[in-house]
């Protein structure tokens, strides 16, 4: 008892189907060939001419050496060109990024500028103040004479 089945081929059968195989692909073979027969061009019937124009040989083997020498010069320009080009665009861009720096620089400046006048206004109005506290304290501790001197002292001292 075996769960495999084991079929034989059929000879005549397997001989009938390669037969027909071979026929089928003579018969395409034969059908190509028929189709090219057929559609087969005519001969060509031109009236014979001179090629190449005016120009010898030796001309126009020299007239393509100019032209080639004149391409590789062409081809040297354009790769000079490419590398100015990148040169500028570079150059451009490290300019841009200066003129951005500078302008940082200078918007720093001007605002340590503005730092120092406000802290410089604030040190005036400060010193104001003062100055103005320390006078009006020296004034009320004064007697109420109108003489700056102070009695018995020496000429050179003074209230202030």
């Amino acid at each position: 008892i075996n769960p495999y089945v084991l079929i034989t081929p059929n000879k005549t059968r397997r001989n009938q189907l390669q037969q027909s195989k071979l026929s089928f692909a003579k018969k395409e073979l034969d059908d190509l060939e028929q189709w090219k027969e057929e559609h087969r061009p005519g001969p060509i019937k031109l009236v014979p001419q001179r090629l190449g124009g005016k120009e010898s040989e030796a001309q126009a083997r020299q007239k393509q050496q100019m032209m080639l020498m004149q391409s590789k010069y062409q081809q040297k320009c354009k790769r000079e060109e490419y590398v100015k080009a990148k040169k500028a665009a570079e150059e451009a861009e490290v300019l841009k990024k200066k003129a951005i720096q500078r302008e940082k620089a200078e918007r720093l400046e001007v605002k340590k500028r503005q730092q120092e006048m406000q802290r410089r206004e604030m040190f005036l109005e400060d010193q104001y103040y003062k100055t103005n506290e320390l006078l009006n304290r020296l004034d009320l501790g004064l007697p109420k004479s109108d003489s700056c001197q102070i009695a018995n002292r020496g000429p050179e001292s003074t209230a202030w």
